[in-house]
């Protein structure tokens, strides 16, 4: 859309002079990176495709993917800003950087790799998370930072005598960067238990596990000096050097000495997009895995396998439900769908075909005709699953027609989470809004409306929700200039004063269809595991779609 010209103006000014903030984040199938304007809305967007690696039995991204994909991004980043601003900018008010949470990122003294990037899609480190959450009485998922050290630790991996750091992507590409070691308190309250009356790692946990491992290994790890400082929201993290100029962009247009924010997981910039940072209010974020986080008024009563303990970019206590499997299923059989069109000679967009699929979704029988999907393309922790296979089955009196078919995907996106949250109702916790983000909700009350009858409440979707954990990391490094103490004050009152959202209530034939084929799911989990049981030796090195 065209800007008026003293618009126009004011902004190239803006830009020109570094009056903006950019935001970057590493998600699972892309590397995106957006630039707001002084009143936080977007300048531009930048944006690489990059799919993880299944090799030898792990998922894993490559360093050198990384940094291509940065770069592109960054590149695609600048050009836009230029194609619609007629200026390149070569500085930023601030800078951020997030990326998928916890995983395993272990570096020798001389910053080396020690193993291949463990994402937080691997399931292998059962032993390590029920020992864990055992002594902490403190949940420890599968994929925390700590659970796959200790996991190394009991597998006796040689590496770990040689670990002298650790942290997760957001945090790498942050010191890499900047040369500093820090993480945002919501990305590490994913490596190790943060305490939130400190807002740094629980300190009689950390004694715990060095004891724990001191058992088996002499002089034990002193683990505190492997993990990241902790910073939270408002704090500077450091300023980009020459190398991290260079390693962003190197044809030299971006100019050291940039302010950066504290590094955030995928988790903090959802809350931050979606205005979910105060208690009472959660939020969704759809992409190749899935996750709500709800702000806690208190402390949960019990330890739950279903629900970590993290917190808000702030510090303060969230629950999260984290289901691996997302909406990366279903963008597949978009993809064929898509295919088939164009062998027809009627090829579409991508988006184009997405959309028809999810509104075909609407006219759909409210419990998907009987059929049953699993989107499990890796491992679930919350049913159980170390390993997935997407699946479709029917019975002879089930109903295969489109419809269903879409409904019965995009249910299938949402079950997993649906279990989760139940959990949390057990629980006490309550809701007012869980607002939702992500690219599945471009297509208008479609995805908004099924999931309101997963969570069975009310689903508030922005105007800018497909905008994402990119612009969400745009506005916590715009918050690093920002005079505001508080960062809910701040969102509040300057980031979404005039934020225009739709809010879809559950509707009643939704519920109880949606009830209908979560049970049909649940007594299903059966066919899913014989599905791993049978397939178990094959694809053991694949590329994987995320």
């Amino acid at each position: 859309m065209d800007v008026e010209p003293q618009q126009g103006t004011d902004l190239r000014a803006a830009i020109t002079e570094g009056r903006t903030a950019l935001g970057i984040e590493l998600g699972s199938t892309r590397i995106k990176a957006c630039l707001v304007g002084p009143d936080g809305s977007v300048v531009a967007t930048g944006s690489h495709d990059w799919e993880n690696q299944f090799v030898d039995r792990t998922w894993t991204y490559s360093l050198g993917a990384v940094w291509t994909g940065l770069q592109e991004c960054v590149a695609s980043l600048l050009a836009d800003t230029e194609r619609q601003h007629g200026v390149r900018p070569t500085t930023f008010g601030a800078l951020g950087v997030s990326a998928m949470m916890h995983g395993y990122l272990a570096f020798d003294v001389d910053g080396r790799l020690l193993v291949p990037f463990r994402t937080w899609r691997n399931t292998t480190t059962e032993r390590a998370s029920t020992e864990l959450t055992e002594l902490f009485r403190y949940n420890i998922p599968l994929r925390w930072s700590i659970a796959h050290l200790y996991q190394a630790v009991l597998d006796d991996e040689p590496h770990v005598a040689q670990v002298a750091s650790l942290t997760t992507l957001a945090g790498y590409v942050h010191r890499r960067l900047t040369g500093r070691h820090v993480l945002g308190v919501g990305d590490a309250s994913g490596m190790f238990p943060v305490d939130p009356a400190t807002r740094d790692y629980d300190g009689g946990l950390l004694a715990q596990f060095d004891e724990l491992v001191a058992e088996r290994r002499p002089g034990g790890l002193a683990l505190r000096a492997l993990l990241p400082e902790v910073l939270v929201a408002g704090q500077e993290a450091g300023r980009l050097t020459e190398e991290g100029a260079a390693l962003l962009d190197p044809t030299g247009t971006l100019l050291p000495g940039i302010p950066l924010c504290p590094p955030e997981g995928d988790a903090g910039t959802g809350m931050v997009a979606t205005n979910a940072v105060a208690p009472r209010t959660g939020n969704v974020s759809v992409g190749t895995s899935i996750f709500a986080m709800v702000v806690l008024e208190r402390p949960l009563e019990r330890v739950h396998h279903e629900l970590d303990v993290v917190t808000t970019p702030a510090g303060d206590l969230v629950a999260m439900v984290h289901c691996n499997n997302g909406a990366s299923e279903l963008g597949a059989w978009a993809e064929v769908f898509g295919r088939f069109a164009a062998a027809l000679g009627q090829p579409a967009e991508p988006d184009a075909v997405f959309g028809a699929l999810l509104r075909e979704a609407l006219n759909g029988d409210a419990d998907g005709g009987g059929l049953l999907a699993y989107n499990y393309l890796s491992g679930e922790p919350i049913t159980g699953l170390a390993e997935g296979r997407p699946l479709v089955v029917r019975t002879p009196g089930s109903r295969l027609t489109l419809a269903n078919f879409a409904r019965t995907q995009v249910y299938s996106a949402f079950a997993t989470l649906s279990l989760g949250m139940r959990v949390l109702e057990a629980e006490g916790v309550e809701l007012d809004t869980l607002f939702a983000h992500g690219g599945m909700f471009r297509t208008a009350a479609v995805a908004q409306r099924l999931l309101a009858a997963a969570v069975r409440a009310p689903v508030a979707v922005a105007r800018t929700a497909s905008e994402g954990g990119p612009w969400g990391m745009a506005v916590l490094a715009a918050y690093l200039t920002a005079d505001e103490q508080d960062l809910g004050t701040y969102l509040r009152t300057r980031v979404f004063a005039d934020a225009a959202v739709d809010v879809v209530e559950p509707d009643a034939a939704d519920l109880e269809g949606f009830e209908a084929f979560l049970e049909r799911y649940v007594a299903g989990l059966a066919i899913e595991r014989a599905a791993v049981e049978a397939t178990a030796q094959q694809g053991q090195t694949q590329g994987g779609r995320s």
